[in-house]
């Protein structure tokens, strides 16, 4: 597809897509010049797509039909409708503009196809192995539409993925308890002598409260380790993982010891803009 047959309003309906879906990384790209803010809108509009795939069907198999379209859109096979897709049109426009690789996009429509079936997460390898292609690589890829590509960058994204997704497994709880989905891996339950019924009956003991504490203590170490990455990289590149200082303040509010993880506790878009643009002059995610 050339850039002329980008659809005039693909780039304003990726925007309003993320501006809906995923405020929070909607509200990062605010702070880069606005080509890499096209195209890192294009490329969490593509994932807001992905993620919404799970809520659009009541089966797995319309679902994986679904994510295997994106999948052959990605690997040139496209049908039904690519060129009037205008998150397809946008991300295609992002990834000839900006040389982005393919295999981590379709890595992270694949490793999404869990979310269709009702299967627990088993075990904290496989937790993290999700997280990477999915969080981690949506990091990685911001970093490289803001920025050249380097190893540092790389580190980065991981540990920030890993403590953004962790974080967003025990955010989302009541979410998924509602519908009888489990990432809180089985094995940690099962060490602090829970499981998944305690999670599906939505209230909080003890044992389940051990459990949850020592993945949000996983979630710190990475987010530690991420803002002392932070300095590693250009500040162009720090812009895009701004959604660590929201990361930070939703740690501090679910280790609270008053914390019910079964109660949403959205978190309001003024407070979200507030966190961000704090952030943003702060010494970790700017040149000064």
């Amino acid at each position: 597809m050339s850039a002329g047959e980008v659809p005039a309003d693909a780039a304003a309906f990726c925007a309003e897509l993320v501006r809906s879906h995923d405020f929070v990384r909607y509200t990062a790209t605010l702070f880069v010049p606005a080509p890499e803010r096209r195209a890192l809108l294009a490329l969490y509009a593509f994932n807001v797509e992905i993620l919404r795939v799970r809520d659009q069907v009541t089966q797995p198999l319309p679902g994986e039909i679904r994510l295997q379209w994106w999948t052959d859109m990605l690997a040139g096979h496209g049908h039904g409708g690519v060129e009037g897709n205008p998150v397809a049109a946008e991300l295609l426009r992002a990834i000839r503009d900006f040389g982005l690789p393919l295999a981590p996009l379709s890595r992270l429509i694949e490793e999404h196809q869990f979310d269709l079936y009702n299967d627990p997460m088993p075990t904290m390898a496989a937790l993290e192995g999700y997280i990477t292609e999915t969080f981690s690589a949506l990091f990685g890829l911001a970093a490289g539409i803001a920025g050249p590509p380097s190893e540092a960058g790389d580190h980065l994204a991981r540990h920030a993925g890993l403590a953004q997704g962790m974080v967003q497994v025990i955010a989302n709880l009541p979410r998924d308890a509602s519908r009888r989905q489990l990432l809180v891996p089985q094995q940690l339950l099962e060490l602090h002598g829970s499981g998944m019924e305690e999670v599906f009956a939505g209230r909080q003991t003890p044992r389940l409260r051990a459990a949850l504490d020592q993945l949000l203590g996983e979630a710190q170490q990475h987010l530690k380790t991420a803002f002392s990455l932070l300095a590693g990289v250009p500040p162009e590149t720090r812009k895009v993982f701004l959604p660590l200082a929201m990361v930070h303040r939703d740690l501090r509010r679910l280790w609270r010891a008053d914390n019910d993880p079964f109660v949403p506790q959205p978190t309001s878009r003024l407070r979200t803009l507030w966190t961000l643009w704090r952030a943003s002059r702060s010494r970790e995610f700017s040149s000064r």
